[in-house]
C-alpha cells in the first residue's frame, strides 16, 4: 500500500468506515487503554499476514484477538474456571487470556501461530469498545508500530511509522494505560506469560492463589515470546527445487507444477504467508517427508523462513 493513510475520527462515521475497511482485509490502527492497536479481521488470512508485512515483524508469533465482551470471546476459546474468573474480575480491562482454541472458531492459524491455543482481550475504552461491537467480530491486533520500535500512545505516533502502509488510523486520542496488555495463561494451570497494565498481585488476589510463570525460554503461548512452533510430523526439508522420491513437494511461484500444493502460484508473499500453516498441515496428513521449494529472503519472506526453519528443525 503506497497511498496515504486515513485518518479517521472517532464517530459513528469513521467507527462505521474503519469496520468497512476491516471487512474488505484492509489494516486499521485503533485506540485501547493500552496501546494502539494494528488490527485485521482475524478470520482472513491475507489480511492477518498484511499486519506482519507492514510492521515488518521478523516471525509469526502469536497475535492478541480483540473482542467486545465476554460472551463474544467464548466463540473462539474455551474458557475454563479461572479464566472466566479472570475475565469477570477485569474485562474489559488490560488484560489478555491465552486459553484453549474452540476447533469451530474460524481463526486464521497466522492468529495462534499454528498452536491450540489463542490470547483473547476485552479492551476497555469508548472507541475500541464502538469498533468492536459494530463489527461484531474478532480483530487480530499487536501494537501499530514497525517491529522493534516503540509502542503508540497516540495516533501521531501510529502515522509516524505506518503511514502509507495501512489504510486507516482511528484517532482516538492519547491512550490511558501506556503499557502494554498483561497476559495470563489459562490452559493448564494459571501463569504469568508477560507482565503489563494489569499487576500481577491484583490478579493473584482475584484467583486466590499466586501466578505460576512460564520457564524462561519457554512462553510458547504469549505473542513475543514464542520458542515452541508447530511442527509437522514428517520430516521438513527447505530450499528444494524440485522433491525427492517419496517426498510432498511444496511449492511458490511459477514453475513448481510438480508440486501438490502451491503457497502462491504468483509469488505473493502475502498470499504464502496466509497459506503457510494450513499447506503444512495439508502435506503432514499425506504420510510423507515434506519438501519446500525455496522463498524470496525479504519482506515476508524473512517471516516465512524464520518459520519454515524451525519447522525443519530436528525433533
Amino acid at each position: 500500500m503506497s497511498k496515504e493513510t486515513e485518518r479517521l475520527k472517532p464517530d459513528p462515521e469513521g467507527i462505521a468506515r474503519a469496520c468497512t475497511l476491516l471487512e474488505a482485509g484492509e489494516l486499521v490502527a485503533f485506540p485501547t487503554e493500552t496501546v494502539y492497536g494494528l488490527g485485521a479481521d482475524a478470520r482472513q488470512g491475507e489480511a492477518v499476514a498484511r499486519i506482519f508485512d507492514a510492521k515488518g515483524r521478523p516471525r509469526f508469533n502469536p497475535l492478541i484477538v480483540h473482542v467486545a465482551d465476554l460472551e463474544m470471546a467464548r466463540r473462539y476459546g474455551a474458557f475454563g474456571t479461572d479464566a472466566l474468573a479472570l475475565a469477570d474480575a477485569f474485562w474489559p480491562g488490560p488484560l489478555t487470556l491465552v486459553v484453549p482454541i474452540r476447533p469451530e472458531a474460524g481463526l486464521s492459524e497466522l492468529v495462534s501461530a499454528g498452536l491450540d491455543t489463542v490470547g483473547i482481550r476485552v479492551p476497555r475504552g469508548e472507541v475500541a469498545q464502538a469498533l468492536l461491537r459494530r463489527f461484531d467480530g474478532p480483530v487480530a491486533a499487536p501494537s501499530a508500530n514497525l517491529s522493534g520500535k516503540i509502542s503508540p500512545t497516540r495516533a501521531e505516533h501510529v502515522l509516524d511509522g505506518l503511514d502509507g502502509r495501512i489504510a486507516a488510523v482511528l484517532d482516538g486520542g492519547p491512550a490511558e494505560v501506556g503499557v502494554e496488555s498483561t497476559i495470563i495463561g489459562c490452559f493448564d494451570h494459571p501463569r504469568m506469560l508477560r507482565p503489563g497494565g494489569l499487576p500481577a498481585e491484583i490478579a493473584e488476589q482475584a484467583l486466590g492463589r499466586p501466578l505460576a510463570h512460564a520457564p524462561v525460554g519457554d512462553t510458547p503461548n504469549a505473542p513475543g515470546q514464542l520458542s515452541s512452533h508447530y511442527a509437522p510430523d514428517a520430516a521438513v526439508r527447505l530450499d528444494a527445487r524440485a522433491a525427492h522420491p517419496g517426498e510432498t513437494l511444496i511449492g511458490f511461484g511459477p514453475g513448481c507444477d510438480g508440486a501438490a500444493l502451491n503457497l502462491s502460484r504468483s509469488a505473493d508473499l502475502v498470499e504464502a504467508a496466509a497459506n503457510l500453516f494450513q499447506y503444512l498441515r495439508e502435506a503432514d496428513k499425506l504420510g510423507q517427508p515434506i519438501a519446500v521449494a525455496p522463498i524470496p529472503h525479504h519482506g515476508l519472506g524473512v517471516a516465512i523462513n524464520d518459520r519454515l526453519k524451525r519447522a525443519a528443525h530436528p525433533r
